[in-house]
C-alpha cells in the first residue's frame, strides 16, 4: 500500500498541463464496441479506471494496444458479451458496455456495478430506457441480462438527468431503427464529446449539450478516431490548489465554458481568474472569503468538486455552507478534515464550515476519489506534515497528481506505507 506525504505551507507557482478526461475516455473506449474494425483514441489518461476498462475490452475479445500515447482497439473478434463481476465491481462505468453490446450483438450480460461508496447510484434509468428501445431485461444472480431482436427508436424522458444513462442510451440508439428522443438528458461536456465522436462514426445525433437529444438510428457505424478532451475536474482541482495556497498557476487545457460555476465561486472567494490562450491562470487571494455552494447537475456546481471546495473553505474567513444535492453520502471526507483542525458540522445534506482555522498536518485516510483530492489540498495549506493513505482511490481519477503539484513547488511525494 502506498501513501502520499505533503509538507504544507508552500505557495504554488508555475504551469500545469491537464490530462485527458477520465469521464470522457471511458465511454469513448466502450463506444468502439459499436463498430467492426480498429479505432484509435488519443490523450487517454493513465489511470486505474482506464486500465480496468482495457481489461474489460480484452475480456470481451477486443485487441487493445497502446502506441505513442494512443489506444488502438480492434473489435473484429468480440467473443463474449459478458462483463464479469470481478471487473465491474471495481468501476461503475463498466455498465456502459451494456448499450453498445446490446445494440451491436443483440445480447449483453453485465454485472451490477460498483465504484466509490458515495451513495446509491442505481442504473434503473439505464434499464428503463433500454426497455423503451425494445430490450428484454431481467436480473439474474447480480447480473443484468439484456436481449433484443432489434432495437427501435422511442421517446425517453429521464426522471432525473443521468450522465451514464444518457451515454448508454446515446450509444444504443445510434444503431436502433428509427428516431429516438432523449428528454431531460444530461448536458455535461463529456456527453457532447461522446455525441460528436458517435457522429464521426456515422451516427446522426443532434442536441447534445441541451436537455433534449435527437438520434436518428443508422444501420452501421465505422471505427472511431478521436482525442479525449481535457479533464475539467482535474483542472478545477488545480484551480483550487492555486487558490488555497495563494499561488499563481496557469492551468493548461482548462476550458472556461466547462468551469463557469466553479469560476464564479472562486471569484467570490477573492481569487483572480484570467483566461489565456491555452488555459486559465488562477491567482489566489491573500485572504480567502467564505462562500456558500450548492451542488447540482451541469451546468451547476459539480458534485465532483464539492470535497475540494470544502478544503478551501476550511481556511476561509467566516462561515460557509455547502449543500450536497446529488449524492446522499458524500461527506465522508469531513471527519478526516476535522482531524486536521477543520471546524465542520453536518446539518442534514449540508455542511457548515467555520473557517480561518490554522490547519495542521495529520495522518488521514481517503474514502473516495474526490475526497482524496480534498485531503491533499488541505495538506498543501496545513502546517507540518500530512499523510494520506488509501490513495488507490486517487489513482482511479488523477494522473500523477503528486508529480504535477511538485512541479509547481509543492513538497509532496509518494511512498510505501
Amino acid at each position: 500500500m502506498e501513501k502520499i506525504v505533503i509538507k504544507g505551507g508552500v505557495t504554488l507557482n508555475g504551469e500545469v498541463q491537464v490530462s485527458g478526461a477520465k469521464n470522457s475516455a471511458l465511454p469513448l473506449l466502450f463506444a468502439t464496441l459499436l463498430a467492426d474494425g480498429v479505432s484509435e483514441i488519443c490523450n487517454v489518461p493513465d489511470l486505474r479506471d482506464i486500465n480496468t476498462a482495457v481489461k474489460l475490452l480484452r475480456e470481451l475479445g477486443a485487441e487493445v494496444e497502446l502506441q505513442e500515447g494512443c489506444y488502438q482497439i480492434n473489435t473484429r473478434k468480440i467473443q463474449s458479451v459478458e462483463a464479469p463481476y470481478d471487473l465491474v465491481k471495481t468501476m461503475r462505468a463498466s455498465v456502459l458496455v451494456l448499450g453498445p453490446l446490446l445494440a451491436r450483438f443483440g445480447h449483453a450480460r453485465v454485472s451490477l456495478p460498483g465504484g466509490c461508496a458515495i451513495g446509491a447510484r442505481p442504473i434503473n434509468l439505464h434499464l428503463k430506457g433500454l426497455e423503451a428501445l425494445g430490450a428484454h431485461i431481467h436480473l439474474d444472480h447480480g447480473y443484468v441480462e439484456a436481449t433484443t431482436d432489434g432495437l427501435r427508436g422511442a421517446k425517453i424522458s429521464f426522471d432525473l438527468p443521468t450522465v451514464g444513462g444518457t451515454e448508454n442510451l446515446l450509444m444504443a440508439a445510434s444503431l436502433a431503427e428509427g428516431e429516438t428522443v432523449l428528454e431531460n438528458a444530461a448536458r455535461e461536456p463529456e456527453i457532447v464529446q461522446l455525441a460528436e465522436a458517435l457522429n464521426s462514426m456515422g451516427a446522426k445525433i443532434e442536441g447534445a449539450g441541451t436537455a433534449v437529444i435527437n438520434i436518428q438510428g443508422v444501420a452501421r457505424l465505422e471505427p472511431l478516431e478521436c482525442q479525449v478532451i481535457p479533464d475539467r475536474i482535474e483542472a478545477g482541482t488545480f484551480m483550487i490548489a492555486a487558490a488555497i495556497t495563494g499561488g499563481n498557476v496557469l492551468i493548461r487545457g482548462a476550458v472556461r465554458e466547462d468551469q463557469e460555476a466553479l469560476i464564479s465561486k472562486l471569484i467570490e472567494t477573492g481569487a483572480e481568474i484570467r483566461p489565456e490562450a491555452d488555459g486559465l491562470r488562477v491567482i489566489g487571494p491573500k485572504k480567502v472569503a467564505s462562500v456558500d455552494i450548492r451542488t447540482s447537475v451541469f451546468p451547476g456546481f459539480p458534485t465532483d468538486m464539492q470535497a475540494q471546495f470544502m478544503a478551501l473553505m476550511t481556511v476561509a474567513e467566516g462561515t460557509s455552507r455547502i449543500s450536497e444535492t446529488v449524492f446522499e453520502n458524500r461527506f465522508m471526507h469531513v471527519c478526516e478534515l476535522q482531524r486536521m483542525g477543520a471546524d465542520i458540522q453536518i446539518d442534514g445534506h449540508s455542511a457548515i464550515i467555520r473557517g480561518a482555522n490554522q490547519m495542521t498536518g495529520a495522518p488521514v485516510m481517503a474514502t473516495d476519489l474526490r475526497a482524496s483530492a480534498s485531503l491533499i489540498l488541505a495538506g498543501l495549506a496545513s502546517e507540518n506534515t500530512t499523510e494520506v493513505s488509501r490513495i488507490y482511490h486517487l489513482d482511479r481519477g488523477y494522473e500523477k497528481i503528486e508529480e504535477k503539484l511538485a512541479a509547481l513547488g509543492a513538497q509532496i511525494w509518494r511512498e510505501q506505507e
